[in-house]
C-alpha cells in the first residue's frame, strides 16, 4: 500500500493502515489541516468536485462530513473535471478547493489536490504547512452552531464548455463547417460528461463514444499513452474518423490519435496549440525541463521567448506568470491557457487545436509533420540508499560544464538540439533520466551516455 504526502496534496492507494495509504482517517487528518491553513480567515466557503473512481462518493462524504464540521460552506459539484473544479473556485469566490483524484493512477488509487483562492494548486510553503499541522495532529472541531453547510451544485461543466467558446480564438464556425467524425475515449470517468458537450457546442454532429460511461470502472490502464489506446486508434480507423481524442480520469491531460490510427504525440498537443495560439497573438511560452524541444522552435518561430521551469504545474503556471506567457503547459498533455485559467485543461485544450486544424485545412498526419521532430527517451537507473545523488548530479554538472546547463530541477544538459534531464526522486532511490533527440536511437544513445557516466562515478 502507498501515501503520498507532497506539498500540493496527498495522493495513495485505498484501505490499509493509517499513514501507510490512503484511508478514511488521512482522508479525514489532511482535509481538517487544509480546512485549517486556507479557510483561516472570514471566507469560510470551499468548493469540492471529483473524478468517477470507484472511491470517490467514500472519500467525497469523508472531505465535505469534515469541512462541515470545521464549519466550512461546502459547494459540492459532484462528478466534475479538475479543470473545472479550479475555475469554480473562482467564480463562487471562495477560498480554496479540493479536487479528489488521483489523475491518471489506476483504480486504486484516490487523492486530495488542493487548490487556493485562484483556483491553483497551493503554494509550496502552504503544503509544508498542512503537513506539519498533521504530524503535530492537534486538531479542533467547531460545537454545533457553528458547523458549516452543505449545497449541491449542478450545471458546473455546462458553463465551463460556455466559458471555453466566447474566448475568440475558438472557432466554432469553422470546426463545424469541417463536418469532422471524432471518435473520443474517455475512460468511463468525467470526460465521458465533458467531451459530448463540448463537442457538440463546437458543431461536431458525428461522435462515436467509447468508454464515456462515468462509472470508475477504467476499460484500460487510464495513463492516455499510446500503448493503452489501441481501442481509439481501431476505431478511428474502422469509422473513417478525422481523428481521436482520449483524457485522462480528471480531463486535464489530452492526447489525440490522427487519421491514420497513430499518436499525434502527446509532447505535440501543446505544440500544436502553443502554435495556433501564437499566429494569432505574438507572444512567450513556457513548459517544463522534461518537456520536448519542439516548443521553443515553434515559439522562437513566431518570433517569442521560450522559458523552462521545474516540473510540476504550480512551477509552470509560477514562470508563465513571470515571462507573460500566452500559452504554456507540460508536455505529458496539459494545455494551460491563461486567457480562461492558470490550470492544465483539456476541454480548451481540444477547442483550440480543432480550431487550429479546422483552419490548416489538411488531415492531422500533415499538420503534425511540419513541426519539428523530436523523440523523448524515458529512462531511470536504480541506486542503493547509500549512494549520495546530488553529488552525481555535480559531478555530471562538472564534467558537462561546457554544455548549456539548467539546475533549477535536477540537471538538463543541452547538446546542440539534443538535451538530456536527469532528476532524482523525492520517494526512492533512483535518478529519472529523460533524454531528446531527432530519433528514438539518438535519444536512447544520449540516455546510455549519461547512465555510463553514472555508473561510472558510482564506482
Amino acid at each position: 500500500m502507498t501515501l503520498i504526502k507532497s506539498i500540493s496534496g496527498i495522493r495513495g492507494t485505498i484501505g490499509g493502515i493509517e499513514d501507510e495509504s490512503l484511508t478514511p482517517i488521512d482522508v479525514v487528518k489532511y482535509t481538517t489541516a487544509y480546512a485549517d491553513v486556507i479557510a483561516s480567515g472570514k471566507n469560510k466557503k470551499i468548493v469540492v468536485g471529483r473524478d468517477a473512481r470507484l472511491s470517490g462518493e467514500m472519500v467525497n462524504q469523508l472531505v465535505c462530513g469534515t469541512l462541515i464540521s470545521k464549519g466550512i460552506e461546502v459547494i459540492d459539484l459532484g462528478l466534475s473535471t479538475t479543470p473545472t473544479v479550479e475555475m469554480a473556485v473562482v467564480n463562487e469566490k471562495a477560498a480554496g478547493g479540493i479536487i479528489l483524484t488521483a489523475s491518471h493512477n489506476p483504480k486504486q488509487w484516490n487523492a486530495l489536490k488542493l487548490l487556493n483562492e485562484k483556483g491553483e494548486f497551493i503554494s509550496s510553503e502552504l503544503g509544508e504547512e498542512i503537513i506539519n499541522r498533521v504530524k503535530s495532529s492537534e486538531f479542533t472541531f467547531n460545537e454545533i452552531d457553528d458547523i458549516g453547510s452543505y449545497t449541491q451544485k449542478e450545471g458546473y461543466i455546462d458553463w465551463h464548455v460556455e466559458e471555453v467558446l466566447k474566448l475568440p480564438l475558438v472557432n466554432a464556425s469553422a470546426i463545424r463547417e469541417k463536418n469532422y467524425t471524432i471518435v473520443i475515449d474517455a475512460v468511463n470517468s468525467t470526460g465521458g460528461i465533458a467531451l459530448p458537450k463540448l463537442l457538440k457546442a463546437l458543431g461536431v454532429n458525428n461522435v462515436i463514444e467509447l468508454y464515456c460511461e462515468p462509472t470508475g470502472h477504467f476499460p484500460h490502464n487510464p495513463e492516455p499513452l499510446p500503448e493503452h489506446l489501441k481501442d481509439l486508434s481501431d476505431a478511428v480507423l474502422s469509422n473513417n474518423a478525422h481523428l481521436g481524442i482520449t483524457v485522462d480520469p480528471d480531463v486535464d491531460r489530452l492526447a489525440f490519435v490522427n487519421e491514420t490510427g497513430e499518436m499525434f504525440g502527446e509532447e505535440y498537443t501543446l505544440v500544436a496549440v502553443a502554435d495556433y495560439v501564437l499566429k494569432h497573438k505574438k507572444g512567450n511560452t513556457v513548459s517544463n525541463l522534461s518537456s520536448t524541444r519542439a516548443l521553443r522552435d515553434v515559439t522562437e518561430k513566431h518570433g517569442g521567448s521560450y522559458s523552462a521551469s521545474a516540473v510540476g504545474e504550480v512551477n509552470v503556471v509560477k514562470m508563465m506568470k513571470e515571462v507573460n506567457a500566452v500559452i504554456g503547459g507540460e508536455g505529458n498533455g496539459g494545455i494551460i491557457y491563461p486567457e480562461l485559467h492558470y490550470g492544465r485543461d483539456a476541454l480548451v485544450g481540444i477547442a483550440l487545436f480543432l480550431s487550429h486544424l479546422a483552419s490548416a485545412s489538411r488531415p492531422m498526419s500533415h499538420l503534425k509533420a511540419s513541426y519539428p521532430n523530436y523523440i523523448i527517451s524515458k529512462n531511470k537507473i536504480n541506486l542503493t540508499p547509500e549512494i549520495d545523488v546530488d553529488q552525481i548530479l555535480e559531478s555530471l554538472k562538472e564534467k558537462y560544464k561546457k554544455q548549456p546547463i539548467n539546475t533549477i530541477d535536477g540537471v538538463k544538459i543541452e547538446f546542440d538540439k539534443e538535451w538530456v534531464h536527469l532528476r532524482k526522486s523525492n520517494t526512492e532511490p533512483i535518478i529519472r533520466i529523460y533524454a531528446e533527440g531527432s530519433t528514438l536511437s539518438v535519444a536512447d544513445s544520449l540516455a546510455n551516455k549519461i547512465k555510463s557516466d553514472i555508473k561510472e562515478l558510482i564506482a
